[in-house]
């Protein structure tokens, strides 16, 4: 029997392949050679995995950056186009409330490469059929073009662009856009403002604050109160139509902080439909029209005439003849043809005291006042439209005396706001704003009158609302101060006064125990109706205006009406009125002596026709 050799397989001896299949050793030096191949494929594999995952991370970021840097590419010209205008985010603007006045919403802007449409006729008639707010012709003269790119339309609807899509028509591609929303329409037009197509702040608070809206992330919180905005402009809304006024201004300020509460400036447009801002309608008259503000000017005439001390709420005024100087004629709407206090003057709107009292406040006295109220140049806010007012170039004794009852000076009813603020409010004329701010902030002012002064006139505000021409504006409760104005507009090239054009006007504060609030309302060229007796003075149209917007804004604000019984007007008051110049009323028998009397002391103090018309009462 013969046996085959049994050769152990690590055997150093062995070589070869051996019978049946065996493997030899140097078969096995061949495996692991094998496996190492396979282990540096697998290797090679893993880095070329690595550099693929590198590379998309690479081209993702780029992306990514392109798109954070607002930078796209043009499919049909191969090249980067810049759309900053169209992609960049807007911030969104609130009122004091957070409820939103503006925002930016997601939209589609639709271009073309009009070298890649194949029929002209053909993309010209389907993208008309789908938008036909498109010009044919204009379309067509666009699509000729031997450009890579043209704007078609900007702001699609995701409907709209789904329906263009559809279309099918080659050289067509869309670009995200935004597009500026005003949720409350034409409520806050003059003071938002709006944007253009691109997105750019073209007036209003979007001018004012274009950069800033664009770099913020955070709303724009306004002082407004769109609650008090949309009543304020209801009012004045309704006052234009039943007056038929071309033009209307209502202006709520907190005259502590001097935020603005709202500010309506009638006609106004929509936002939304840029269209609608031609003309009038767009033109702010709140802050960039002036006009002669009338008699409410006496409030700053007797506040500096009191503040500096050369005129006492006691000193009596010879008002009863009209005033020629030169080759004018001032006389009293409501004459008295008596003499008048200060307090007199104030409450019958005397044009006659009020000019005699500017005289001795002297015209640098009066310049200056002037210039510390905020009354000779433009008002400070942040709005683009603010007007200059107009005043004298060379201030004369006839200008002394016109200025001191509201003409010859024009002023925007803004300016007049502020103005009564600081008389009101301590004496402090503080800088509009129309962002909110904090509960304990308070913007910078300066000091024009003194405490005691702005507590008197606050007084004469209220004697007006009382017993004088403002007792329309009455809100039981609330003590409502103000001070009623009626000034004719001048005529072209502002020589002479239109006798049938008039601005009507009355500013209020309240509660005059603690002013809060300032409150004005304009109408201009308003017409007497049936009700009024045909007037159109300021005591009739303007002066309801603003006691229906204060009755419905105190429930608003939070403002309790006080149960306090107000002080009586009596013999020995400072601010005491003789009861013969009140509303009419039964007299006590000391009224009637004390009235007797007077007519004396009248007579005996013209007789001596002292100091140009100016008398000192002997009591």
């Amino acid at each position: 029997m013969k046996f085959a050799q049994i050769i152990h397989p690590y055997s150093p001896v062995a070589k070869g392949t051996g019978q049946h299949g065996v493997v030899l050793p140097n078969r096995l030096k061949f495996d692991g050679a094998r496996k190492q191949a396979l282990e540096t494929s697998r290797n090679r594999l893993l880095v070329t995995g690595a550099l693929f995952v590198l590379a998309f991370m690479i081209i993702g970021g780029r992306v990514i950056q392109l798109s954070l840097n607002n930078v796209s590419v043009d499919i049909a010209s191969n090249k980067l186009v810049h759309v900053d205008k169209i992609l960049k985010v807007r911030a969104d603007i609130t009122d004091r409330n957070g409820i939103l006045i503006a925002t930016s919403l997601p939209t589609a802007a639709l271009y073309a490469n009009p070298q890649q449409i194949l029929d002209l006729d053909e993309a010209v008639g389907k993208l008309t059929s789908v938008l036909p707010g498109l010009n044919p012709s204009k379309l067509y003269q666009l699509l000729s073009k031997n450009q890579k790119f043209v704007w078609l339309h900007r702001n699609l609807t995701p409907k709209l662009q789904f329906a263009v899509n559809a279309l099918g028509i080659p050289g067509l591609n869309f670009q995200r856009a935004e597009r500026r929303v005003y949720p409350h329409g034409s409520l806050v037009s003059h003071v938002v403002g709006m944007t253009d197509i691109d997105g750019k702040g073209l007036s209003g608070l979007e001018g004012y604050f274009d950069n800033q809206l664009r770099d913020r992330r955070q709303p724009l919180r306004l002082s407004l109160d769109v609650r008090i905005q949309a009543l304020v402009r209801s009012e004045l809304e309704n006052a234009m139509e039943k007056f038929t006024a071309i033009g209307a201004v209502g202006i709520v300020l907190d005259v502590n902080t001097g935020e603005v509460i709202s500010m309506v400036s009638l006609p106004d447009f929509n936002p939304n439909k840029p269209i609608t801002a031609a003309g009038v309608a767009g033109f702010n008259r709140a802050t960039k029209g002036v006009y002669e503000m009338g008699s409410t000017f006496k409030l700053f005439t007797s506040a500096m005439a009191l503040d500096t001390g050369r005129v006492r709420l006691a000193d009596r005024f010879d008002a009863r003849k009209p005033i020629k100087i030169s080759r004018f004629t001032i006389s009293d709407y409501h004459a008295k043809n008596k003499w008048l206090t200060v307090p007199e003057v104030i409450v019958h709107s005397s044009n006659i005291g009020a000019a005699k009292i500017a005289l001795e406040v002297g015209t640098n006295t009066q310049k200056r006042y002037l210039k510390r109220l905020g009354l000779l140049s433009p008002a400070r806010i942040e709005l683009i439209e603010v007007g200059a007012p107009l005043s004298p170039d060379l201030w004369r004794k006839i200008n002394t005396m016109t200025i001191s009852y509201g003409h010859g000076i024009a002023v925007s009813p803004l300016q007049l706001s502020l103005g009564v603020g600081a008389l009101v409010n301590g004496g402090v004329l503080l800088k509009a704003t129309l962002l909110k701010l904090g509960k304990e902030s308070k913007l910078g002012g300066i000091r024009v009158i003194k405490g005691k002064t702005s507590q008197v006139m606050r007084d004469l505000m209220r004697l007006v609302v009382r017993q004088g021409s403002g007792k329309r504006a009455e809100v039981p409760g609330y003590f409502v101060g103000g001070k009623t104005g009626t000034a004719n507009k001048p005529g072209k090239r502002r020589k002479g006064y239109q006798t049938r054009k008039i601005i009507s006007s009355f500013v209020a504060a309240f509660p005059t125990n603690a002013p809060k609030y300032v409150v004005l309302a304009l109408l201009d060229e308003p017409k007497g109706i049936k009700e009024t007796q045909g007037l159109s003075t300021a005591g009739w149209v303007a002066a309801p205006i603003v006691q229906k917007i204060i009755r419905q804004m105190v429930p608003i604000v939070g403002m309790e009406p006080s149960t306090k019984t107000e002080k009586k007007i009596v013999p020995g008051n400072v601010l005491f009125i003789p009861p013969s110049v009140r509303s009419p009323q039964k007299l006590t028998s000391a009224h009637r002596q004390l009235s007797d009397l007077e007519k004396k002391v009248d007579e005996l103090l013209f007789s001596t026709n002292k100091r140009r018309g100016r008398l000192v009462a002997t009591n």
